[in-house]
């Protein structure tokens, strides 16, 4: 048996508190996997940026990728490296670079998905680097009326960037007046027009990390560090079910791995309204409570497809799904074959299976390690680099805390996943699995989060995500939201930060 070594690199840019995180977490499951003929262990580092030869070797089997979506350097290296060395990246490069938010759209549309109705128009303002733009609209630009196109799709509407993330541009508008004026300051973007889906009742975001799913109920409206919601049982099992085939259709569809679908229900159907975010938002102060299952997920997806070799399909095949949107079905049957599409080319049940014969132990050193005072240093790590000194402390304090009571959650589903596979194997005894240690979370350091004031040097916004559970989804009666309390920890007032 061959002792194999497999590379994972971290390309990175603001993140702080996942990658250390990450990279302990690998550390502590000390794996040494038998694969085939092989036993593997991992080895994780971080990519550097520096020029590169195209035909220097690269070194990595897996890299997790965060500088793609506007990083033209790591892009173009991680490109080169899929295409001549064979690298496995979360996500693909060329899709994440082309399939904007407007193709995004138009492909969900054509798989019949409840996309809200969407004009583009064309820039307010004109770009002088190509002289051509002025006889092409002398000769084919048409004269348009935006408020006709404004009553067309009624109020409230959304416009926004055709491209964009992390809300830069977007603006709700309610009459033709605000119409006109959010045009005038528009600019040179492209800009969609997008009906509003008004009155929701839910908001949601799912994050896909491969063929697992994690559903996060959003408040877009608070500030980043309180939109997602520690909220449990806000959908039931046939929703839950919806969201998560959707998340998967999207991902399969544009060959990534790592996306944030968001979601709006009205009378009781969810609209996809924006799922172009492979970059989600990896951050211990935008996700708290939400944060270890994420890098819990990313671990697993990113040590299966080093130590199986898993293949960057280079190519997209459309196909498939579009034979089933041809067929005369129910929208849910449609959306059912797509995810069907989607599970097969992430490998699910392969990946399961990976999962239980090799990180069987995962949940339990993650769920002790976010108990130790090295991963509260990481927490406070993120938190100084995006909060003033005096809300440090105060700031550390309650995400920990939120992350604790993450581990009281956790303590609480693992002892029963124990009870009940005790209970499977000698149904005739009466068996009590032994508990994993009760974590209680301090009222103060679970409490909703106070408004901070932004650092001096924050660090720049990437694009907010939700994270996403791979757990089973909940029965059809849901029970009462739970929440955090209300009193909020110690410290100061400020502005809304971004991360």
């Amino acid at each position: 048996m061959a002792n194999v070594t497999k590379n994972i690199g971290l390309s990175l840019g603001a993140d702080l508190c996942w990658p250390a995180c990450y990279e302990e977490i690998v550390k502590r499951l000390d794996l040494n996997i038998p694969y085939g003929e092989d036993a593997i262990k991992f080895h994780v580092e971080r990519v550097s940026v520096e020029p590169f030869n195209l035909r220097q070797p690269c070194r990595y089997d897996v890299v997790l990728d965060r500088l793609t979506h506007w990083f033209h350097t790591s892009r173009e290296w991680i490109k080169k490296a899929v295409v001549m060395d064979g690298l496995y990246v979360l996500n693909n490069p060329w899709s994440l670079q082309s399939m904007e938010k407007h193709t995004t759209y138009s492909a969900m549309m054509a798989l019949g998905m409840p996309i809200p109705d969407t004009w583009m128009v064309p820039p307010r303002e004109l770009s002088p680097d190509n002289p051509d733009i002025y006889p092409t609209l002398e000769r084919y630009g048409r004269k348009f009326e935006l408020a006709e196109i404004g009553e067309k799709l009624g109020y409230p509407l959304f416009m926004k960037p055709y491209d964009g993330g992390a809300w830069v541009g977007v603006t709700k508008i309610n009459n033709t007046q605000q119409l006109l004026k959010a045009y005038e300051q528009s600019g040179r973007r492209v800009m969609h027009l997008q009906r509003a889906v008004d009155p929701f009742d839910l908001f949601v975001r799912a994050i896909g990390i491969g063929p697992q799913v994690h559903i996060v109920r959003y408040d877009p409206d608070a500030p980043l560090h309180d939109r997602y919601k520690v909220d449990f049982f806000f959908v039931d099992g046939d929703e839950w079910s919806v969201l998560q085939d959707t998340c998967m259709t999207i991902n399969a569809f544009f060959g990534w791995e790592f996306n944030s679908c968001e979601s709006l229900r009205k009378d009781g159907v969810f609209h996809p309204i924006d799922f172009a975010n492979a970059c989600p938002d990896f951050q211990v102060t935008s996700l708290h409570f939400h944060f270890p299952e994420l890098v819990k997920n990313m671990v697993r997806w990113s040590l299966f497809c080093a130590a199986t070799g898993r293949k960057k399909a280079l190519n997209l095949d459309w196909a498939p799904f579009f034979e089933i949107a041809k067929k005369d079905l129910p929208y849910r049957e449609r959306l059912a074959g797509y995810a069907k599409i989607a599970r097969e080319r992430m490998e699910h049940d392969r990946f399961q299976e990976f999962v239980a014969k090799h990180l069987s132990h995962l949940d339990e050193v993650t769920w002790d390690f976010f108990g130790t005072d090295l991963a509260k240093s990481f927490v406070r790590a993120k938190v100084a680099a995006l909060f003033p000194a005096h809300e440090v402390n105060a700031f550390t304090d309650h995400f920990f805390g939120l992350i604790q009571f993450w581990r009281k959650c956790e303590a609480d589903r693992m002892n029963t996943v124990k009870e009940q596979a005790a209970a499977a194997a000698a149904p005739a005894e009466v068996v009590t699995a032994s508990p994993v240690e009760e974590v209680a979370a301090p009222a103060e350091e679970v409490a909703a989060p106070v408004e901070p004031t932004p650092a001096a040097e924050a660090v720049p916004a990437i694009e907010a995500a939700q994270p996403v559970r791979a757990h089973e989804p909940p029965a059809a009666e849901p029970a009462a939201p739970v929440k955090a309390p209300s009193t909020p920890p110690k410290g100061g007032k400020g502005k809304k930060v971004k991360n």
